[in-house]
């Protein structure tokens, strides 16, 4: 017993002089890097649906007496996002484009004044829009601790991350080492087909929103549906409360998850594989 309280003193006695010398040479907090807060958000957000789901789950389950349309339903709720969401993602994708076309035509404007590549970017970076901003301002620090332009503009485009911006990087990767002329015409013509992109996206997505609209509206439909005659109608629906009638139940709520997500499949926009990848 003099042992264990010896060492619960020194333990109570080394943390309070750890935190009173914390406090008086104080300490910075390490800022987090972007994957980190992304996945910091990513949890956030996973947590709340998750708890929604859970409420929902216990509510169909109260109404309907049913485990297994409790869980389908919590199923349904968690991952509605990835199955009829993703019209955000394809909208920010698509200003990512337009922004990276703008910044690329800011770059042609600024070479055209017989300015050199080095002296051009920062010039660009400053008029850059706010998607694009903070990459190009981790560029920038890059580039001030000497870091050379070719592996700065290499890390440029993995923390874009989109394939539409490594055919405009590798274009500065080339000039940047072999420095011959034509790049002002090499970035208006990239500039260019970055706008073509967007108005061929603008038109797909208008295209298939009506499609995400109709799989929404039958997922919601073919739910009321069941849970309104679970509650209004429970003799029809007797047979599902037995164990035989759950796995029925839970056949046919995979039947339309499968059908959910081959039509999530068909309102995907596929984009190439990204090509300027750095070798690890």
């Amino acid at each position: 017993m003099p042992t264990l309280e010896a060492l619960l003193a020194g333990v109570c006695g080394g943390g309070g002089l750890a935190l009173l010398i914390a406090s008086l040479i104080g300490f910075k907090p390490k800022e987090p890097s972007l994957r980190q807060a992304q996945a910091g958000e990513w949890l956030r957000k996973a947590g709340q649906r998750l708890a929604i789901a859970i409420l929902v789950a216990v509510v169909v389950g109260l109404i309907t007496g049913w485990p297994v349309a409790g869980v389908g339903v919590a199923v349904l709720v968690f991952f509605w996002s990835q199955l009829f969401g993703g019209l955000s993602h394809e909208r920010l994708g698509m200003q990512r484009v337009e922004a990276l076309a703008m910044w690329t035509e800011s770059l042609r404007d600024t070479i055209a004044g017989a300015v050199g590549l080095e002296q051009a970017i920062p010039a660009s970076a400053r008029t850059a829009g706010p998607l694009l901003r903070p990459h190009l301002d981790a560029l920038m620090d890059r580039l001030r601790g000497r870091m050379p332009l070719s592996e700065a503009l290499h890390l440029l485009a993995d923390d874009i991350d989109d394939p539409s911006a490594d055919i405009i990087i590798a274009a500065l990767i080339l000039n940047s080492r072999l420095r011959g002329p034509g790049l002002r015409e090499v970035l208006g013509a990239l500039a260019k087909s970055a706008r073509e992109e967007v108005d061929m996206r603008n038109r797909v997505m208008a295209q298939r929103a009506g499609m995400r609209r109709a799989v929404q509206i039958i997922v919601v439909a073919v739910t009321v549906v069941v849970v309104g005659m679970a509650v209004l109608d429970r003799k029809y629906v007797a047979p599902y409360g037995t164990p035989v009638g759950q796995l029925v139940l839970a056949l046919v709520m995979l039947l339309f998850a499968g059908g959910f997500f081959w039509l999530r499949k068909l309102s995907e926009v596929k984009t190439p594989e990204r090509f300027l990848m750095r070798v690890r």
